[in-house]
């Protein structure tokens, strides 16, 4: 017997492929966790076995947004150091963090996820680092909530070696040591990565940053991501600090440093990289490394507008981050679209991005430096069904001719469903797997709890 499949049909598609194919009104036929057909018009007759079909008129159809950097566990300490830079901000809220346990952070996974996932994330990443001794299982926590949930999951084990009795910002009872930190990330590979193409959990390898890092670490977390075949992911070039912390230690720039580290590569992404110039861009145009633009948190933080434009145009792959909600409190990525667009604008004027390209970063790009360009980020026969029906015909969209020009530019569209390995996850803005209401409560109980621990309270 054929695949179940679901067909969507009379809506309109952006299907962010290579030529960018869009159609006015088309259909999507999944089978089973593919995508098998897209195509102007009506679907095709005599389709068997079709479990559903669902009319997108008044809809916009796009790959699933993709996330590509994040942290779960801020969830319970977002609105905090309100009008900080990231140093002042990281010196405030590192005591706290290093407070945090696995009921925590699950419960601080749970809130991210669902919030991104109501909004059209189809593959989430996070990036974890703050490790307290006796904590739990904190990565562990994460991805329960991930599975439960039903979406993709990039989790990107961190870690942090460098406190502040080696020149580093972190608490020093909140880092880990070389060795410690290296053996649980391998162990983290051999329990949970999955390399299979329609694998819903992959391990990154993801030392914090070189202010919190130490230079074996970054050295030899290379060398085992290589080892064992996984991605690479830290911070990069967030701020004009971070430039002058790295030419005070290392005597070189962060680019630089990365690259006598051995963390530049088609391998590996970076978030931010807002202070980069022409040379930095091109180390990373001809190293193929990728980079997690975060729109709302560089704002957020005043870090600086990144050079996402000049970027694109040398080649280096570039996809959307919602960041930590302690410095984006939204915890959302469909409204970085318009961000990325807005804000790039502010810096490089009026051409600089247009709507097919800030949809692009958030679905394609984000798949591309995740090292999943292959399986998702554009609708194509053959790719995961991952993918969501944009409502466009209510009062916030109806007046705007261009169904990307309104996902993009204009308010947040609801999303009437999303699909994630072919299954429902979100219907009619509402999660179909878990408990939004349930969520809620426990993230606010898990926060307090924190604070109290933490003394804020």
């Amino acid at each position: 017997m054929a695949a179940p499949r679901i067909v969507i049909e009379n809506c309109a598609i952006a299907t962010v492929d290579a030529n960018d194919t869009e159609y006015a009104s088309g259909y999507v036929v999944i089978a089973g966790n593919r995508i098998e057909s897209v195509g102007a018009g009506a679907a095709p007759q005599g389709l068997e076995n079709v479990v559903r079909r669902v009319d997108g008129t008044g809809h916009l159809v796009t790959p699933g947004l993709v996330n590509t950097h994040h942290h779960f566990y801020q969830w319970l300490t977002r609105g905090l150091a309100q009008d900080s830079n990231l140093f002042n901000w990281l010196v405030e809220l590192y005591p706290t963090w290093a407070r945090i346990d696995e009921e925590m952070v699950y419960a601080a996974a749970q809130g991210s996820l669902a919030m991104m996932a109501r909004g059209g994330v189809t593959t989430a990443m996070d990036h974890h680092y703050v490790f307290p001794q006796g904590s739990g299982d904190l990565l562990g926590a994460e991805i329960r909530a991930a599975k439960e949930m039903g979406v993709r999951f990039t989790a990107a084990r961190g870690s942090m070696d460098r406190g502040k009795k080696d020149g580093g910002l972190p608490p020093d009872f909140a880092v880990e040591t070389l060795e410690g930190a290296l053996a649980a990330t391998e162990e983290a590979i051999d329990t949970h990565h999955d390399a299979s193409f329609d694998s819903m959990l992959h391990i990154a390898v993801a030392p914090c940053s070189p202010f919190s890092v130490s230079t074996d670490l970054m050295r030899e977390g290379a060398l085992l991501a290589r080892r064992k075949g996984v991605r690479l992911h830290t911070h990069g070039s967030e701020t004009v600090e971070e430039e002058k912390f790295c030419h005070e230690l290392f005597g070189m720039g962060p680019t630089d440093y990365f690259e006598s580290t051995g963390w530049l590569g088609d391998d590996v992404w970076m978030a931010h990289c807002v202070h980069m110039n022409d040379s930095d861009i091109a180390a990373f145009a001809r190293t193929k490394t990728g980079v997690a633009h975060c729109p709302s948190s560089n704002a957020r933080l005043a870090a600086g507008i990144a050079r996402v434009p000049d970027m694109l145009a040398s080649g280096v792959p570039v996809g959307l981050g919602v960041d930590g909600t302690a410095s984006n409190e939204s915890g959302e990525l469909h409204t970085e679209l318009r961000n990325a667009l807005l804000i790039n604008r502010l810096g490089g004027g009026e051409k600089a991005l247009n709507a097919r390209q800030a949809l692009r970063l958030g679905t394609y790009g984000g798949a591309q430096v995740l090292g999943r360009a292959d399986q998702i980020g554009s609708i194509e026969a053959g790719k995961l069904a991952d993918l969501v029906l944009w409502k466009l015909d209510g009062i916030g969209h109806s007046s705007i001719a261009d169904p990307v020009a309104a996902l993009v530019m204009g308010a947040a569209a609801p999303v009437t469903l999303s699909l994630i390995n072919g299954k429902p996850v979100v219907e009619n803005s509402h999660l179909t797997t878990v408990d939004e209401d349930a969520i809620a409560r426990l993230t606010r109980v898990q926060a307090q709890r924190l604070a109290k621990i933490a003394g804020l309270v």
